[in-house]
């Protein structure tokens, strides 16, 4: 008995490939493949570098002129100054207070704040924005 593999008649599903674009077919996606592992560790150490993140813990909403705040700020080096933007939002997202805190340099990488935002009306949460290095 015959063991040769069965195969389509020629042309029934196009042009039979011949053997130097089944090799270029292998190196596009060899090619594709390093491209996407490259950029998978580019955005990881770039996320492992980010020189301070932050958490929101919770926040208390004190009245309608009011609402304290507490989060949590990392950094990679505890000696950099930080400033974090923190704001109260209303029930349509709206910012109704901010307010700036400066995070001295500390002896830990993280500290946990606490901190008061006034507000122009009622608000329903309060996060913080954003957390960036301060020029020294």
């Amino acid at each position: 008995m015959d063991q040769t593999p069965l195969r389509p008649p020629p042309g029934r599903y196009g042009p039979v490939p011949d053997e130097r674009r089944r090799r270029a077919g292998r190196t596009a996606l060899w090619a594709l493949g390093v491209l996407g592992v490259a950029g998978a560790l580019w955005i990881g150490f770039g996320a492992a570098r980010t020189p301070v993140t932050w958490t929101d813990v919770g926040f208390t909403i004190d009245g309608a002129d009011q609402v304290e705040v507490v989060f949590e700020v990392a950094r990679i080096d505890p000696s950099v100054p930080v400033r974090c933007t923190v704001q109260a939002l209303n029930q349509q997202y709206a910012q109704v207070g901010v307010v700036e805190v400066d995070v001295a340099a500390a002896s830990s990488t993280a500290v946990r704040l606490r901190t008061v935002v006034r507000t122009s009306e009622q608000a329903v949460t309060g996060i913080v924005d954003t957390c960036e290095v301060v020029d020294r």
